[in-house]
């Protein structure tokens, strides 16, 4: 599975496990989620309320998920393990930069990715060339037009003869 990918997984998935700050008593956990946090049981009410209400949110989540959805999970799970600590840290930079954007600027770019996704696998191959190939200053230029049409209100710039023909 390519870092491109794992990464958009692991957006959705942390964009989604982002729980509020506040503390769990074990007795208010569903018993499922009792039995799923069970290793945590003597230390529950030590662990910070952040810690406890990410653990109740993802055992909730886990519970609610179908077989499939468990199975991919733990894929992504187990391709996260595989990934370097340097490949989980730029993960992690880019996630947070995600967050940082406006929510505009988030739609636009999930939309962005949907449109990408609904291409042939040959022409997301093709795509992925033209970028890698592209000098650096070509790079630039298309992340900037990529960044200008991610800002709300902006208009997109017409694509030029030039661009299309690459």
């Amino acid at each position: 599975m390519k870092l491109k990918t794992i990464g958009a997984a692991l957006l959705v998935w942390l964009a989604w496990a982002a729980p509020p700050a506040l503390a769990v008593d074990w007795s208010e956990l569903t018993p499922a989620q009792r039995e799923m946090l069970a290793p945590y049981r003597a230390s529950w009410a030590a662990l910070p309320e952040q810690r406890q209400a990410r653990l109740a949110a993802g055992a909730e989540r886990w519970v609610s998920m179908s077989v499939d959805e468990r199975r991919a999970m733990r894929e992504r799970y187990a391709e996260w393990q595989r990934l370097s600590a340097e490949q989980r840290t730029e993960l992690t930079r880019r996630f947070e930069q995600f967050r940082a954007l406006p929510p505009d600027a988030q739609r636009a770019l999930r939309q962005r990715l949907e449109r990408f996704k609904s291409l042939s696998p040959a022409q997301q191959r093709n795509l992925r060339e033209r970028f890698r190939n592209a000098s650096p200053e070509d790079r630039a230029r298309a992340l900037d037009r990529m960044r200008q049409r991610s800002r709300p209100g902006s208009v997109a710039p017409s694509s030029t003869n030039r661009d299309r023909s690459r």
